[in-house]
């Protein structure tokens, strides 16, 4: 049998990255949807996101092993069919418990498939031109897929309803896992590290200790015990992780990689894209919702301004990486990424959707400008023969920002919100303080019906200004959180890259 193409390889690897990327931005806008329909609260929805982010987070590191010593092929194909059956579940999910499993079983199968889909792509392409032409080609799929997953959810979300975001990916699914079996040669790496088990468990369950706190702290309250609890248990599990790593011969993670300056500040690099940046996709639909008045449709083309130059600034890139340092690229990026989300907080108390569209055009620009750079800083830290680590590394801490990022912000704006909302009720309608929390928690998922279905038709003329009023503030604390730590993270990041690049032999014994 001959062997594959490389380009027909390349096609179907990318295609299958794609299909994550797609599936991971294109639920935003349509959360809200779903948050009405299953009749859940704010704190359900965001597990919604979270529950997929936690398995693939926690996931990806002991995924490129199991690719590696299993089999590259293998491996997408099974992180491929546990995405279908996955994403079956999402669409039949009947209440919001079962879709945070069906959506955490997703994660699984889309660590598995997106290790497995970048070692392939590293394995096939040696010659470094060759390598760097099939690296832009993945990123352009990338970024189409990122441009188009916001109008895509809406317009499935508006025309035939949220469960068909999920249904879609079984035509397209299957159409992959037949390129799969056509088109990718088997591959492994005999000498890769063996699983580690002991650290995988830790990480994972630190991951998730702190965003069962984050996100639960929301319904039980910052002073109760059980939020105390979660958050430092996460943080021994992470201390626990580090003490496993150290005592691996072989490690996922090198932790003497932590005492380079240049690395360290690489790694807070991606951290701070994903948390300020990458995680707007995922925020900006709720604002133009439930703060505007979008349909899902609307929303979809409203994030058109962020997408688009998030997908063509990074075009600029390599212009400016000829007169700049990798450490004044990264400031600037996330200097841009951050000024565009205090515009955005500024843009909420103007009212209206033409000064927040260019608000979040900057921000894309900055996400753009960002996206690639992160990756190659990161690499250019380790011996080539680490790179896999590398790139675990550096995906591993862009999704963990993510969802802690989720997790933060969720926080932060459910406060928020309810403690406007209190205020405003105080001043206008003081015999509705009780209905605060309630009302707070549905307005922020988006679902203004059930935030209201308690009052009777002369209340709701009041409150219902007012609880919108508390969002748009609350979402305002949020993009001024974001673009302080932007800030500040461009400051910290510029300076620590500026160190020289470690010369260091890893453990690889």
């Amino acid at each position: 049998m001959p062997s594959p193409s490389p380009r027909m390889t390349l096609l179907t690897a990318s295609g299958a990255c794609s299909l994550i990327v797609l599936d991971t931005n294109i639920v935003a806008v349509t959360l809200p949807s779903i948050a009405r329909d299953l009749g859940a609260g704010f704190a359900d929805i965001e597990w919604v996101v979270s529950a997929y982010m936690l398995a693939f987070a926690a996931l990806l590191l002991p995924a490129g092993s199991l690719a590696d010593r299993f089999g590259r092929k293998k491996m997408l194909l099974t992180g491929l069919a546990l995405f279908i059956l996955a994403s079956l579940g999402c669409g039949a999910a009947s209440d919001i418990m079962f879709l945070d499993v069906a959506r955490a079983i997703k994660g699984v199968g889309a660590a598995l498939l997106l290790t497995s889909a970048l070692a392939t792509i590293g394995h096939v392409f040696h010659d470094e031109a060759e390598r760097a032409k099939a690296w832009a080609f993945w990123g352009a799929c990338m970024g189409v897929a990122m441009t188009a997953a916001p109008t895509v959810g809406g317009l499935i979300a508006e025309l035939v309803g949220w469960r068909w975001i999920f249904y879609l990916n079984l035509p397209v699914g299957l159409m992959l896992l037949a390129m799969v079996t056509r088109h990718i040669s088997e591959s492994r790496n005999e000498q890769s590290a063996r699983l580690d088990p002991l650290g995988s468990l830790f990480f994972s369950a630190s991951l998730s200790s702190l965003i069962w706190g984050l996100i639960e702290a929301n319904r039980i309250g910052w002073d109760n015990p059980l939020t105390f609890a979660r958050l430092t248990g996460g943080g021994l599990l992470l201390g626990l992780f580090v003490v496993a790593e150290r005592l691996q011969r072989r490690p996922m993670v090198d932790m003497r990689l932590f005492k380079h300056a240049r690395f360290i500040g690489a790694l807070l690099g991606i951290f701070a894209y994903a948390g300020c940046a990458q995680v707007m996709m995922t925020l900006l639909p709720f604002y133009l919702q439930n703060g505007l008045g979008f349909t899902a449709i609307g929303s979809g083309l409203g994030m058109l301004p962020f997408a688009i130059t998030m997908l063509l600034c990074p075009r600029l890139g390599p212009r400016l990486s000829r007169r700049l340092s990798p450490a004044a690229m990264m400031a600037l990026g996330l200097t841009l990424v951050s000024l565009g989300n205090l515009l955005c907080a500024w843009a909420t108390s103007m009212g209206g959707y033409p000064t927040f569209a260019l608000a979040m055009a900057i921000t894309g620009a900055g996400a753009g400008l960002l996206n690639g750079d992160t990756q190659k800083n990161i690499m250019a830290c380790v011996p080539r023969e680490r790179t896999g680590m590398a790139s675990g590394m550096s995906t591993t801490m862009r999704f963990s920002a993510i969802m802690l990022a989720v997790g933060v912000y969720g926080a932060l704006l459910a406060s928020h919100t309810l403690n406007a909302l209190d205020l405003n009720l105080r001043s206008v309608a003081p015999e509705w303080l009780d209905q605060a929390q309630y009302i707070a928690s549905r307005v922020v998922a988006g679902d203004m019906s059930a935030a209201l279905q308690s009052l009777d038709a002369s209340a709701r003329v009041v409150v219902e200004p007012l609880a919108q009023q508390a969002f748009v503030t609350g979402f305002a604390s949020v993009l001024w959180v974001a673009g302080l730590v932007g800030l500040f993270a461009a400051l910290l990041v510029g300076t620590l890259m500026r160190k020289p690049i470690p010369a260091l032999q890893l453990k690889t014994a």
